[in-house]
């Protein structure tokens, strides 16, 4: 069993360091009152093997409490219970950065200056820092340096599976860009089906209107340069730690062209490998107000 506290200065990344344990199968509980460690670690280490990676993020937010947590530690150590500290720190000038782009106050300085409560924090925490195992400095980290150093030490084999969920969503602009959009491509250029008669009846999502709009070069070379930036940007956003992907493609009313391209690109991405949905949320908008132009 690896038994993890994880501890360090605020603002240096702890929340994200315990997401990435999520990430990688450990049981995870943020802001836990050592003085309860003993009793959860009992009741872990008696588990037979139902509960074999734990992470429990202790700070200086635990007020009064954290001082219990070299009571608790030495309690583990009595009971042969074996645990590894996880200190995460910075420098003072990128925490001070931090706090003030996200507009927080430091918890041991609420009405004072954000550097008097790092000084507070760093010396309550100077012993716990001591006794660490392994101490990560993210000062120059990218969410994504962080990761790596998290996947380095507590992974099995030393690597993370993400898994990006990416869904092609066809609209119209005439009801609005999707808002949750990653990727928004306009297909507006693109021959409009709706103004050939025999077609203006059929959707994106049946045969005569796709082969009407992939009929055109235009449209094919759109296709292929699309495909090319998603299977440049796919795998890069999959490196940085994105989980969902929105590629959103619309045309005027999001009946004709944008499904059909949608559809296209779906199955090019999904040939990939990749686990993506569609969805078209406008497809039948003009229908159900009586048709009106698209």
């Amino acid at each position: 069993m690896r038994f993890v506290i994880v501890t360090g200065l605020s603002g240096a990344g702890k929340t994200n360091a315990v997401r990435d344990l999520e990430d990688l199968g450990y049981f995870c509980v943020d802001n836990f009152p050592p003085t309860l460690i003993p009793k959860f670690a009992e009741a872990c280490f008696q588990s037979e093997g139902k509960i074999d990676k734990i992470a429990l993020v202790i700070d200086i937010r635990g007020g009064k409490f954290f001082d219990d947590l070299f009571d608790s530690l030495n309690y583990l150590k009595e009971q042969n219970y074996k645990y590894e500290i996880l200190f995460l720190d910075a420098s003072d000038e990128i925490l001070i950065k931090r706090f003030k782009e996200t507009r927080r106050k430091h918890p041991l300085a609420p009405d004072g200056r954000i550097l008097t409560g790092i000084e507070l924090e760093k010396n309550k925490l100077k012993e716990v820092k001591d006794r660490a195992d392994i101490i990560i400095n993210t000062t120059k980290f990218r969410t994504s340096d962080l990761r790596e150093e998290i996947t380095k030490f507590y992974s099995e084999d030393g690597q993370i599976e993400i898994e990006l969920m990416i869904t092609v969503v066809s609209f119209g602009f005439k009801y609005g860009i999707p808002v949750d959009s990653d990727l928004v491509f306009d297909v507006r250029f693109l021959p409009n089906p709706f103004y050939i008669p025999e077609l203006k009846k059929f959707s994106g999502k049946d045969k005569e209107v796709s082969d009407y709009v992939f009929s055109f070069d235009v449209t094919k070379k759109f296709a292929d340069k699309l495909q090319d930036m998603l299977e440049f940007l796919i795998p890069n956003y999959i490196k940085e730690g994105k989980r969902q992907l929105i590629i959103s493609i619309g045309c005027t009313g999001g009946r004709h062209r944008s499904v059909a391209i949608a559809n296209e690109i779906y199955e090019r991405i999904n040939s990939k490998g990749y686990k993506v949905n569609i969805e078209h949320r406008d497809i039948d908008e003009d229908v159900n107000k009586g048709g009106k132009k698209l």
